[in-house]
Formats: structure tokens, sequence, C-alpha cells
């Protein structure tokens, strides 16, 4: 690393002129400024930073992971800079306690000002989501209707072709179908976690049937629950009943990319599984703060504007709550729980595999 060849001054390096003056209220072009009109301002300036280094640390990551062949030692620098995305996420979370020292009186101060801005014109907020993979065809209703519309014609045509191009999620379905340890010689993990199960399952249905401390109507919705349970499991390892509910919504990564995850969460002991078990988890957990952020989102806009229609057109309130409850993007490592087993009874996994897997 060479020395710098000029000093550096703090303001000009952060270029604080431009930043401390970008803060310019709307409500001062009609009379009296609103007084939490900067803060509003300064919040949501501050929202659109932080997007910027999410952005950043996204666009590390995907080119790894979209590689033919993913080298083992990138893995933990790609855990690393998700745990900086979860912290992140973590200060969107708290930045709307700031936002709500802002009574709904004091927002509406300045409010009708903002017409027709709104947060569906964060473009770094619908690039995040887009490579993260929620792209057009997964969105609600509303945004698959309204979304674009509402965007400059250059921030659109940005979007749109951003569509066109994997995801994060993508990636991470290719990198899962690549795992090699589903089948390693004679050994087919499927057909030994199938028997494990069918085990597992017959052994709930002979205990819920011998139960005397069930009355006929429990025992009956109990045992009914439990061939659901049967079914989603047959579902897992039957391709044909995997892609029709694929078809339906209720999958979106592949059957081998699913089994694989499924793979690595239960053997994530094993030293060559714990890093990408960590990755997973890294996905989860985005997902679920975003979900958490979206929902600290919901109910403050709820506080503070009621069910009124939100500035953006949107049905305020309404809207947020839909997103919070369906815009995901990791939906199926969320659902890997439904197929854990206990350890007691994981099958063993044979000696050669385990030798592959300890590097």
């Amino acid at each position: 690393m060479q020395k710098n060849t000029k000093p550096c001054y703090y303001p000009d390096y952060l270029q604080l002129d431009k930043l401390l003056d970008a803060q310019h209220p709307e409500s001062q072009k009609y009379g009296a400024e609103a007084h939490d009109e900067t803060l509003f301002i300064i919040v949501h300036q501050a929202y659109e930073l932080w997007f910027k280094q999410i952005l950043h640390e996204i666009h590390s990551i995907l080119p790894v992971l979209s590689q033919s062949h993913v080298d083992e030692s990138k893995i933990s620098t790609v855990n690393l800079r998700l745990e900086r995305v979860h912290r992140i996420q973590d200060v969107l979370v708290d930045q709307i306690d700031i936002l709500e020292t802002m009574t709904p009186l004091d927002f509406l101060d300045f409010r009708d000002y903002l017409i027709p801005a709104s947060g569906f014109q964060s473009i770094q907020f619908k690039e995040i989501e887009i490579l993260l993979g929620l792209k057009s065809e997964y969105r609600i209703n509303f945004d698959k209707k309204s979304f674009y519309s509402r965007l400059n014609e250059q921030d659109r045509n940005y979007l749109m072709d951003l569509e066109e191009k994997p995801s994060l999620f993508d990636a991470v379905e290719k990198w899962l179908e690549r795992m090699p340890f589903l089948e390693f010689g004679d050994f087919k993990f499927w057909n030994i976690f199938k028997e494990a199960v069918e085990t597992m399952l017959n052994h709930d249905e002979k205990v819920l049937k011998e139960a005397d401390y069930l009355s006929d109507a429990e025992k009956t919705f109990q045992l009914n629950d439990l061939e659901n349970t049967r079914a989603t499991f047959d579902a897992l390892f039957d391709k044909d009943k995997y892609d029709k509910l694929k078809t339906q919504g209720r999958f979106r990564m592949s059957q081998e990319a699913t089994l694989s995850a499924l793979f690595i969460n239960l053997y994530r002991e094993q030293p060559m599984l714990n890093g990408p078990f960590r990755l997973l988890q890294g996905l989860v957990e985005i997902d679920e703060k975003f979900t958490t952020w979206r929902y600290r989102h919901t109910t403050m806009v709820l506080r503070m504007i009621g069910s009124k229609i939100g500035t953006g057109g949107s049905a305020g309130h309404d809207y947020l709550r839909q997103t919070t409850q369906n815009n995901r993007f990791f939906r199926d490592l969320f659902n890997l729980t439904t197929f854990l087993i206990p350890r007691s009874a994981l099958p063993e996994l044979p000696d050669e595999v385990i030798k592959a897997m300890n590097f």
C-alpha cells in the first residue's frame, strides 16, 4: 500500500458540503417550514445510504456464488458480508424508532406536499429486492400492475433490465444443485432419509393410535394432520409431485436444490458443510430481518395515517401489510424446518462420504 501523496481533509473526503446541503423541505416553498420534515428527509436519506452499502455487499457476493465452481475458501468471505448486511438491517429497523418521535399531526404538516413521491420510487430498494430474487412474477398483484408505472423511463428501464439477469436466489439454487454428496458412489441420500422419515412417521402414528388420553375426535384430527405431513414428505421425494406443487407456488427452488439444502441442514456438523450451513442461515436471516423491517414500517404507517391512501397511490397500511406477508426471497429455506427430523432418527453417513467431507 503506497502512502498518499496529498493530505486528506475530512470534510472533503466525506463531501460534507454536498451531504449537508441535501436537505430541502418542500413545506418551506409554501410558507412556514414544517419542523419535522428535516427529520423525515434525513432518516430517508440515511436509508438510501444504507441501501447503497447493502447493494455493495450483494454485488460482491453474487459473482462468487454465480461461478460454476465456488471455492470453499470464499464462502467465509460471503458469510462475513452477509453478517454485515444483517447488522445494517438492524439499523434500518432502529431508525423507525427515531422517525416515530414525529407525531401524526407533525407528519400532516407536510405530508400532502410530498404527493406523489413514495417509497415505491426507491430504486435502490427495488434493486435490492430484484437482486435477492423478488422479481415481478413473485410480487403481490398491486406491485405487478402498478409498480413500474410510477417510475420515470430511465429508472423503469434500468430495473426491467435487471429483472432479466440472474439473482442471488438463482445463483444459490444452482450452487445447491451442484452439491456432490446427495449421490456418492452407492450412497443416495434421499433413499436413506426416506426410510428414516417413514420409520419416524409410522412410530408417530402408532403413538397416536395408542394414546388413551386423546378423545376419538382428537385422534382423528391428529392422524389427519400426520397424513398431511406424510403427503408433504412424499412430494419431497417424488419429482412429479414436487414439480406439481412447484407450479402451484408451494415450492420455488428445484427439488435437487431443496434436497441439498436439507442435507446441509441435517449434517451441518460435517466440516465441509459448516460454511454452507451458515450461508443458508444468513440468507434466511436477511429474509427475516427485511420482514421485520416491513412489519415495523407497516405499524408506523398505520400509526401515522391510519387507513388513508399512501402518497404514491397505494392502499397505504393494507398494501404494506400484504408485502410483509408475501414479499419473501428465500421462503424455501424457511420451510426446510418442515422436513427436519430429530438427530436420534438421523441416518449415519457412510464412511466414504464422511471422509470426503473432512477436506
